[in-house]
């Protein structure tokens, strides 16, 4: 039987300066004055249309993800937080992070940031190597990165991650790990360490970058990141975060213990368990800002709904839970997929005579072998 997990808030705000030639999310170049308030209000109507199916549970985490959602002002900050949190219940303790790029904030907005409610940001620097930031496009300096991380310190802020990208163009493992060695100096709370990947429909995609690592330098600059990273007290917990102690990404953790989300905005997805039907459904937005905001508040706004089958359950379940080092226990699987573990039981006796998955049968946790061939693990269980 299908429990209702955890419940988190996701806020896409789609707008950015300059899309970045390796970006493949929902954001659109911002031209002119952008219509922050006119969003809100989109934002609120949408939020008011998916209600009924979160009617009495308790909100543990916002993110407001993008775009880049640092160009919105406080005050629109901070009207969405006020609105939304007297339609929602807000947890005592509830994390509340917003994404910035160094490149469009200064010290005014972290303290309007920090008084609208936001506790926690998510820098996305990517590198402190200047040359490597204009190959990627970025619009900031390794300059603007280190004095918005510490303008937002000075503001009181004290859970702070940094974004890192490795195997760049014309990157060096020395560069990676100069990379790192200037992110813990700034004493951030938490790291995402990714790699660069080629996604499609982007710019890099259609013009591959010169200069890209091969799999063993790249693999070469992980596991030395990786380790100058636990050197310095951070713990890597999922496939590229890393935290120091009791500074896990609550918002991240619930996307990946299969918890529930309400997804609000252009193009946001979201995840809901239905008790009464014993469903779980997947919903997700209009892309188009302008057009997400002409329909908001109504079913037009949709750009779909799925209704997770009982074949389709386990993959996406697996799909998410396997990126954690720790894994997960096997009545979580039960308790958020509603199946019994009888249903996945010739998928893991593979996985574990493969070695990809530790013995304990009570238990969902990947091997070494297991985390380094995630997508073959995840992909046995895509019926």
């Amino acid at each position: 039987m299908l429990t209702t997990p955890p419940l988190s808030l996701y806020v896409h705000l789609p707008w950015c300066v300059r899309k970045c030639p390796y970006c493949d999310f929902n954001s659109h170049e911002g031209r002119g004055a952008l219509p922050f308030e006119a969003y809100v209000d989109a934002l609120l109507a949408d939020l008011d249309h998916d209600l009924p199916l979160a009617w009495g549970r308790t909100v543990h985490s916002v993110f407001f993800g993008g775009g880049t959602p640092s160009l919105f002002p406080p005050a629109a900050i901070d009207r969405f937080l006020q609105q939304a949190s007297a339609r929602l219940r807000f947890a005592p303790d509830v994390e509340v992070t917003l994404e910035t790029n160094p490149g469009t904030v200064e010290h005014g907005p972290f303290a309007g940031y920090r008084a609208a409610g936001v506790n926690r940001l998510s820098f996305g620097v990517q590198s402190f190597d200047d040359g490597c930031l204009q190959r990627l496009g970025r619009i900031h300096s390794s300059g603007d990165a280190e004095r918005a991380v510490k303008a937002a310190q000075d503001a009181g802020f004290d859970n702070l991650n940094l974004d890192l990208m490795y195997a760049l163009p014309g990157q060096s493992l020395a560069m990676a790990l100069a990379d790192v060695d200037r992110a813990i100096a700034l004493q951030p709370t938490h790291l995402s360490h990714y790699q660069l990947t080629l996604e499609p429909n982007t710019v890099f995609a259609v013009r591959t970058p010169a200069g890209l690592p091969d799999e063993d330098g790249a693999w070469d600059m992980q596991e030395a990141c990786q380790a100058r990273l636990a050197a310095a007290g951070f713990g890597q917990y999922e496939v590229s975060a890393y935290a120091r102690a009791g500074r896990q990404c609550r918002h991240n953790l619930n996307y990946w213990q299969f918890g529930d989300y309400l997804g609000i905005g252009a193009g946001a997805h979201g995840k809901l368990t239905l008790g009464a039907s014993q469903q779980v459904l997947r919903r997700w937005k209009l892309r188009h800002p302008a057009e997400y905001q002409a329909k908001a508040g109504t079913p037009a706004a949709i750009g779909g709904d799925e209704v997770l089958t009982a074949s389709r359950l386990p993959f996406d379940f697996m799909l998410n839970a396997l990126r954690l080092n720790a894994g997960v226990p096997m009545a979580m699987f039960e308790a958020r997929t509603g199946l019994p573990r009888a249903a996945i039981a010739d998928h893991l006796a593979t996985a574990h005579a493969r070695g990809w998955l530790e013995p304990d049968p009570d238990w969902l946790r990947p091997t070494e072998l297991g985390r380094r061939f995630a997508n073959d693990v995840i992909g046995l269980f895509l019926d």
